[in-house]
């Protein structure tokens, strides 16, 4: 009897402390609740919200890689020198390049605030020709053309409320009007400088007529060179036949002025055409007596001598290719011609052939694309993938 109850007790222990057991395994911890990115349409496609916060962010860029051949004229040539004997080899101009690119828009009571960034990574051997000098003992040291890591530069970092923007931009002497063809070597004959801090303010009707006005502080040797900055300001009148649209800037170190008149128009669903031109004083640009001299070149008339003029179009053969072309001419006889045809291989992969010939005028002010012959031709091949 003791034995037969010691038996029950012992079994009815084991039951207590295994339903225990079973009890404890299914005891499953609440989940922490997800978060998931939503999407942001507000200011097109590829924006999400930043978790936690009302501001729509994009992320994009592209990958690019660059071919050029022929003369160092027009932007697309290179030479190195021999390794065996030492004379200067024409070679190929090379560049990869990663571009990064970040959109941020919200909502605010004094308007939208938006942010954009761009920063560029370059790998490749110089456009141009491959360097020299004379050292201490006057002997020649030539510098090969070498390829390499190119550095990485800030092209845009701008902030924007409403219709104010601050920061890293191209001048609105360029954007403002649409820089000038949809070619690669499109400043052969330049249309004006680009890099530059602003403080800027863009208004927008809403019915076609829109206005910049913008402070500038230029870059480079044509960086302000007191507290007063150089000011650029436009007018555009946008229809569905097209755009006309003017431009107008101060150089503030050399105290001259400079404008441009645009017209485009689209006589065909396919074809977009567009004639440009610039006009600028240039009298203290070319005074020698100056401790600077501007060598007849300045921040907004880049061109050679007073007038200048662009001329292009693009046609779009179907829904993968595009022929785009552009002339230019300046007072100078310089006479640039680029055209090119653009294929999209498939969605955000886009390959480019452009040749292009440059013309070195007997007048021009100076050698601006370093030039070895009056006439100068080149082709270039680029890849680039879109994202």
């Amino acid at each position: 009897m003791n034995i037969k109850s010691l038996l029950l007790g012992s079994a009815a222990a084991l039951v207590a402390v295994s339903g225990a057991r079973a009890a404890d395994a299914v005891v499953v911890a609440e989940p922490e609740p997800a978060e998931y990115v939503r999407i942001c349409d507000v200011y097109g496609a590829g924006y999400f919200y930043i978790p936690g916060t009302e501001t729509c962010l994009r992320i994009g860029g592209y990958v690019r890689y660059d071919i050029g051949v022929g003369d160092v004229g027009t932007f697309t040539g290179a030479t190195n020198w021999d390794k065996e004997d030492g004379g200067e080899n024409d070679t190929y101009w090379k560049r990869a390049r990663f571009t990064l690119k970040t959109w941020t828009g919200q909502e605010t009571e004094l308007g939208t605030l938006k942010t954009y960034t761009e920063t560029r990574f370059n790998f490749g051997n110089t456009q141009g020709r491959a360097g020299s000098y004379i050292d201490d003992d006057g002997y020649t040291v030539l510098v090969p053309n070498n390829a390499g890591n190119r550095g990485v530069s800030l092209n845009f970092a701008w902030i924007q409320l409403g219709g104010l923007r601050v920061g890293k931009d191209e001048s609105a002497f360029d954007t403002f009007i649409g820089y000038a063809g949809n070619v690669m070597n499109d400043t052969l004959v330049p249309y004006g400088g680009f890099d530059t801090n602003v403080v800027q303010y863009y208004f927008d009707a809403g019915n076609g007529f829109s206005a910049v006005v913008s402070l500038e502080e230029g870059y480079g040797d044509f960086t302000i060179d007191s507290y007063v900055p150089h000011v650029v300001g436009g007018v555009k009148w946008t229809q569905g036949w097209g755009a006309i649209t003017g431009v107008v800037a101060y150089d503030s170190n050399y105290e001259e002025v400079a404008g441009k008149v645009r017209l485009d128009i689209t006589p065909m669903e396919n074809l977009s055409l567009f004639i440009m031109a610039g006009y600028g004083t240039d009298d203290n640009y070319t005074d020698t007596s100056y401790v600077f001299d501007a060598n007849g070149r300045g921040m907004y008339k880049l061109w050679s001598g007073n007038w200048a003029v662009w001329g292009g179009g693009t046609y779009t053969i179907n829904e993968k290719t595009s022929f785009n072309t552009q002339i230019s001419y300046d007072e100078g006889k310089n006479l640039g011609a680029v055209a090119n045809i653009a294929y999209d291989i498939v969605p955000g992969l886009t390959i480019t052939a452009e040749v292009s010939y440059l013309h070195v005028g007997d007048d021009t002010v100076s050698n601006w694309t370093g030039a070895d012959d009056e006439d100068n031709f080149g082709g270039q091949l680029r890849f680039q993938r879109s994202f």
